[in-house]
Formats: C-alpha cells, sequence, structure tokens
C-alpha cells in the first residue's frame, strides 16, 4: 500500500463528520473522513475522489474498490435515498474503473435542500484506521471539486 490522497469530489465547504446529521457518519462507524456542505449552485457535478473500481452504486452514493483492498465512499446528501434517484443521474455503471476526477453522477444540492434534506456529503475511508487518515485542509475552508482533500497512509 502507498499513501492514497483522496480529493475533493464536490465544491464546497469542509466540516468534520461529526456536524452530519447521521449517526453512522457522525460517530464514524463506517469509517473516518470528513464532510463537505456543497456550494449550492444549480446542478452540479460529483467527481471521484481517488482512481478505483465502482463497486456499491446508488442514484445517491457510491464505493470505490481499490486495487490495494481499501474503499472509498462518496454520500451526496443524508437521507437522500429518501428521494429515490430522483434529480440524480448517474454518469458511470458498477464494475467501471474510473480515474480521479472523473464525473460519477449529477445532482442538484439546491432540489435536495428545497426537499428539507441536508446536502452534507461524506466522504468516508472505509474502515480505515482513524489515525492513518488526515485532513488536507482546515474546517471551514473551501474547496474546490478536484482539490486535494485527505491523505490514507498504508496500514503499518
Amino acid at each position: 500500500m502507498t499513501l492514497l490522497r483522496l480529493t475533493s469530489p464536490v465544491p464546497g465547504v469542509v466540516r468534520p463528520l461529526s456536524a452530519v446529521p447521521d449517526e453512522v457518519f457522525a460517530g464514524e462507524m463506517v469509517g473516518p473522513g470528513v464532510a463537505l456542505e456543497p456550494d449550492r449552485n444549480g446542478r452540479q457535478d460529483v467527481l471521484a475522489p481517488c482512481d478505483g473500481v465502482v463497486g456499491a452504486l446508488h442514484p445517491h452514493a457510491f464505493a470505490l474498490e481499490l486495487d490495494d483492498g481499501r474503499g472509498v465512499l462518496v454520500h451526496v446528501g443524508i437521507d437522500t435515498v429518501t428521494l429515490a434517484g430522483l434529480g440524480f443521474d448517474l454518469r458511470v455503471e458498477r464494475g467501471q474503473r474510473v480515474r480521479a476526477g472523473q464525473v460519477v453522477l449529477t445532482w442538484s444540492p439546491v432540489d435536495v435542500a428545497a426537499a428539507g434534506l441536508s446536502t452534507m456529503c461524506p466522504v468516508i475511508a472505509l474502515q480505515g484506521d482513524p489515525a492513518a487518515v488526515t485532513s488536507s485542509v482546515a474546517d471551514g475552508d473551501h474547496v474546490d471539486a478536484g482539490q486535494a482533500l485527505l491523505e490514507w497512509a498504508p496500514a503499518p
């Protein structure tokens, strides 16, 4: 394993996972990471944060499987599963190899907020050791899509 650098899937403000209004993410039950409060400027592309194979794929979330066995989850909004895909457009297929920065799906944070749902987007190092995952940006900083977000060190 090597140091994995994850980039931001959306433009927005970096927040700690503890700020996500979902105890699974806030409690880091699926792994450490950060959340993004995305810019609300109409339709928006959600980019792959690293190279990998699309494992799980839903209109509101996807997980990438990396060649070294690690996994990265991007969840687009909270409780957005209740929208049953409405307003989300998938741009890849399950099993497809993607490159960092490739568009995985498109959504509208404006529409999700209008539906009364949180637009927070957790980016998770699945089952990662919290001590091995560090943020490349400070809480409250604004990042552009594709900008460095997290580093995930290999297991000792």
